[in-house]
């Protein structure tokens, strides 16, 4: 917890020169201990009390900055929709989140979806930084953990599920992917897994699974 307060002390609330010292340290707690959701601006005033939505959104670009989170924006075609919808918030330290309470061995899912949005965003700033990264989410509130887009070209859709077999996976997770391969136009539709390995055929489509660990050694060749 010395490295965490270190960054919240002297990377944020001094360079930005915080004032509402105690409700900043709340809200930026709240977000790295609920790693793997979604939150709205406007949401975060209410529940901390902050009058000014740009006051919220300065203490996120701030911890943001200085290597706490990892934001990222649910896709749309249209830039306002992009704006105006609830993003998803990662934490770069997992082991922050530990040590502030979080269940781990209750919550594996969202944890390998955390470890997966900090790989992804590691292969963009050291291997393709021309990469876009967004999570997908439909009226229908189904939901692509990760969409990854190179210039105006969908390149892949990533699902994330803790599972070792393939009757651990729910219908809801492909029906997912499914839709917004169809949607975006791509075909390159991958589901993470925690020990399974397979290609799955749906609707004349294929799905590769591929476990977490495959993956991340993949990204390193």
């Amino acid at each position: 917890m010395r490295i965490y307060s270190d960054i919240v002390e002297k990377d944020i609330l001094k360079r930005l020169r915080i004032r509402k010292r105690s409700v900043f340290r709340d809200m930026i707690a709240y977000l790295t201990s609920n790693f793997s959701c979604e939150f709205t601006m406007s949401k975060l005033c209410r529940v901390f009390g902050v009058r000014d939505v740009h006051t919220v959104r300065e203490w996120i670009d701030g911890a943001r900055d200085a290597y706490l989170i990892i934001t990222l924006m649910r896709y749309s075609p249209k830039l306002k929709q992009q704006f105006i919808a609830p993003q998803k918030v990662y934490s770069i330290d997992t082991g922050i989140a530990y040590a502030m309470g979080f269940r781990i061995s209750e919550n594996f899912g969202r944890l390998m979806e955390n470890l997966v949005a900090v790989e992804l965003m590691r292969r963009k700033s050291y291997f393709n930084a021309d990469w876009e990264i967004f999570y997908w989410k439909d009226h229908r509130q189904r939901e692509v953990d990760f969409l990854v887009k190179q210039g105006p070209i969908v390149k892949q859709l990533i699902q994330v599920v803790f599972a070792s077999g393939r009757d651990e996976i729910r219908k809801e997770e492909l029906d997912s992917l499914l839709r917004a391969g169809e949607e975006l136009r791509c075909k390159d539709l991958t589901l993470i897994t925690w020990d399974y390995e397979d290609e799955i055929e749906r609707e004349g489509r294929r799905i590769r699974a591929v476990p977490l660990w495959e993956w991340i050694l993949a990204g390193n060749r």
